[in-house]
């Protein structure tokens, strides 16, 4: 870590401005840094040295003629879900080998709009199924911190995993991310890092590799809530390209930080005290709620009754779309090609090779539930459960609660092959059990570190918002970030 890679985006971007310093010299520390540190984390699946730094020099060239953009030669990681025109994009999966899109993703698009430089793309979970980072192709990624006194390498979350080490490794200045069942905000919280899923259609998918259409939203990971909003400032727009997309003006995020939570409703769902649920998640729960009435908020016990049901759903709903989305992938028009006795055997041969474990399970279990038999009994009820999920949300709401404060994992991050959870994929699915309401009902969700547990490790808690609400979830996160702290792991790479 550097003095300039140790900046935030905030920060960063005033001295630019300034011209204290450059855009090529705040790019070429982060190209060092990651050349020192992505050999031990395999943060990054393809670093771009060549493009960075044209785009660098040309952000300088743009802030000398005092026409910088709003992310002005602020350097980024891109999550290889992100389609970016002649660059290395295959979502984690073997089924892309050599893929470069002819095109850009309206994200990242935007990004590139608003100044900022690509630094490379970062390792996922492949097409973006899994909790912890181990399902990519290109390995897993380790995560930047330790548990005190171990060596023992743990997983920074999933799917998110390779945009949450990269920013908490310093090795970008911030990261795009999407989240489909919590891979924004469970990575972030496993890292220290702050993470939010907007509004389902506050960020357009168009050039996004598709997991599940309708649970998908692109966010941004970034290292505090200033510079989330920041990010989200620019990622966020209309897009006609994607029919989701919502015509709604983006706010000045930023602008919202610092603003008071006197009248604020709070509520505290009860079903979210799971059985089995450490007391150190308990404890640091109730902090979060001190913290928040210290600030003037009024904290209420609220009900969300059909939340026992969001993850069962979820494991329908998603699998399903997921195995109609991933039918495009056949080995005849790009990426993986195996050849067989004919066109079917070759469909076959190549999703065998290409394809891997964890998205072979989830395209199996999504293709049943859409089969003929099963469609009414599985598919069609996961959906009525996800309208009486929605609604939870809704009555909550409408009877004054501006913001839900709840916790986003039941621990902290734990170790890279944990044979307990390798060898039960439900056990892993319930790492999700916090965070998969959010995407059911098309909420807003953000999380925020706010302290670490007795091995050392970080713990986040989770803010849960009004439809397009995201300054209500910023300027509360503010709150909890300005009394907990800010956390760095110690530097062993």
């Amino acid at each position: 870590m550097t003095d300039l890679t140790s900046l935030t985006i905030a920060d960063a971007r005033d001295r630019l401005k300034s011209r204290a310093i450059s855009a090529v010299e705040l790019t070429e520390s982060y190209l060092s840094a990651i050349d020192a540190a992505n050999g031990a984390l395999n943060a990054y699946v393809a670093v771009t040295p060549d493009t960075a730094l044209a785009m660098a020099k040309a952000s300088d060239e743009r802030l000398a003629a005092g026409k910088g953009g709003a992310l002005e030669g602020i350097p980024l990681g891109v999550k290889d879900l992100f389609a970016t025109e002649g660059i290395h994009t295959q979502a984690a999966s073997h089924i892309l080998d050599g893929f470069k899109p002819k095109y850009e993703s309206t994200v990242t698009q935007n990004l590139w709009n608003a100044g900022a430089v690509l630094l490379g793309k970062l390792n996922m979970d492949e097409f973006a199924m899994g909790s912890s980072n181990e399902s990519s192709y290109y390995g897993p990624v380790v995560n930047p911190w330790k548990a005190e006194g171990s060596d023992e390498k743990l997983v920074p979350g999933g799917s998110s995993g390779g945009s949450a080490a990269a920013v908490a490794a310093r090795l970008c200045a911030g990261a795009t991310a999407t989240d489909t069942g919590g891979s924004i905000r469970q990575p972030a919280a496993f890292t220290a890092t702050v993470g939010i899923k907007p509004t389902y259609g506050r960020c357009s998918r168009w050039g996004i590799a598709a997991f599940a259409s309708s649970l998908d939203q692109a966010g941004p990971i970034a290292r505090d809530v200033r510079d989330a909003a920041i990010l989200l400032k620019s990622m966020a727009s209309v897009d006609l390209k994607d029919s989701t997309s919502v015509d709604l003006p983006v706010p000045d995020y930023e602008a919202a930080l610092g603003q008071s939570l006197k009248g604020m409703k709070i509520g505290i769902p009860k079903e979210y005290r799971v059985e089995g649920m450490p007391e150190e998640i308990e404890k640091l729960w109730a902090q979060g709620m001190a913290w928040l009435k210290d600030a003037g908020a009024e904290i209420v016990d609220i009900s969300l009754p059909h939340t026992k049901y969001a993850l069962p759903a979820y494991y329908i709903v998603a699998p399903a779309e997921a195995s109609s989305n991933l039918a495009r992938y056949d080995g005849v028009r790009y990426g993986l090609r195996v050849e067989g006795r004919d066109i079917a055997d070759m469909y076959e041969q190549t999703r065998a090779a290409g394809f891997g474990r964890e998205v072979k399970r989830r395209i199996m279990i999504g293709t049943y539930v859409l089969s003929a038999g099963y469609y009414d009994a599985y598919y069609l009820k996961a959906q009525k459960v996800r309208t009486l999920i929605k609604r939870d949300f809704e009555t909550v709401f409408h009877a004054g609660v501006d913001a839900i404060l709840a916790p986003i994992t039941p621990s902290s991050a734990f170790a890279i092959g944990d044979k307990e959870l390798a060898a039960d994929p439900v056990k892993m699915y319930l790492q999700d059990v916090f965070t998969i309401t959010v995407n059911m009902a098309g909420l807003p969700g953000l999380s925020v570190p706010a302290g670490l547990d007795h091995k050392g490790l970080p713990l986040g808690l989770q803010l849960i918002g009004k439809p397009f609400e995201e300054e209500t979830l910023f300027k509360t996160a503010h709150v909890i970030e300005q009394a907990a702290g800010t956390f760095s792991p110690k530097v062993w790479w």
